[in-house]
């Protein structure tokens, strides 16, 4: 019922994910980010507790591999389960339990990891790490995002997806980017709209938090034609 992508950006350190689903509200349940530290997917029968095990795993100083195993330790239904992690390293790990739902793949390449079940062909998870490789988009996001498109390109889920999301850690303890789509007819398009709106006031809003004395005023956009003088509130 998922496909995910988890990376690390070799340039900066950043960690993100990225994923789809024929499931509501996708990524209230799959991605589980920790700013340097890791990324890791609970997936198929999902288990969100499983997550924050694995992340806790990684920051004790577990390879993705060992979180992984931990996990997989850890869950009496791990049968059920597809897993898949990428650490503040850049190293990658991944598991499909035998009772994981129809086709189902991972694909591991240089600091990154897909996994899909109920897929409509077993090469989406490759395909989704090659769009993600080739591209050559300005931000990890859009690179991010470039994967999943190329997934959905390849045949995507066995039937319709209605979810999307992505999310980027990076030196500080939240998320710099997150963004989700609980329900549409095309989420993936739905998801580069949200992600085009909100990369030019990402650093924005960073400064908010960590310096608002230097937090630049937001420019006007098409949802709020008038420019204010300063940053508007949440």
């Amino acid at each position: 019922m998922t496909i995910s992508l988890a990376a690390r950006d070799p340039a900066t350190g950043a960690l993100g994910m990225v994923l789809t689903s024929s499931s509501p509200a996708v990524a209230a349940r799959c991605p589980h980010l920790r700013a340097g530290v890791g990324a890791v997917s609970s997936q198929n029968v999902t288990n969100p507790a499983l997550g924050p095990l694995m992340l806790d795993a990684l920051a004790r100083g577990a390879s993705a591999r060992d979180a992984v195993a931990t996990a997989v330790e850890h869950d009496p239904a791990i049968a059920y389960r597809q897993l898949a992690a990428v650490d503040a390293e850049g190293t990658v790990a991944g598991f499909s339990g035998e009772r994981a739902l129809g086709v189902h793949a991972i694909a591991a390449g240089d600091q990154a990891i897909a996994a899909g079940n109920l897929l409509a062909d077993p090469g989406v998870p490759r395909a989704m790490l090659d769009a993600y490789a080739a591209s050559r988009a300005g931000s990890f996001e859009e690179r991010l995002l470039e994967g999943l498109l190329g997934a959905l390109a390849a045949g995507g889920e066995e039937g319709p997806v209605r979810a999307a999301g992505l999310a980027v850690v990076e030196a500080v303890p939240w998320p710099v980017t997150d963004l989700r789509v609980d329900d549409a007819a095309q989420p993936a398009g739905e998801l580069a709209r949200i992600l085009a709106l909100w990369l030019p006031q990402k650093r924005a809003y960073l400064l908010r938090a960590t310096d608002p004395a230097s937090a630049p005023a937001f420019a006007a956009t098409p949802d709020s034609p008038t420019t204010t003088a300063r940053p508007r509130e949440d």
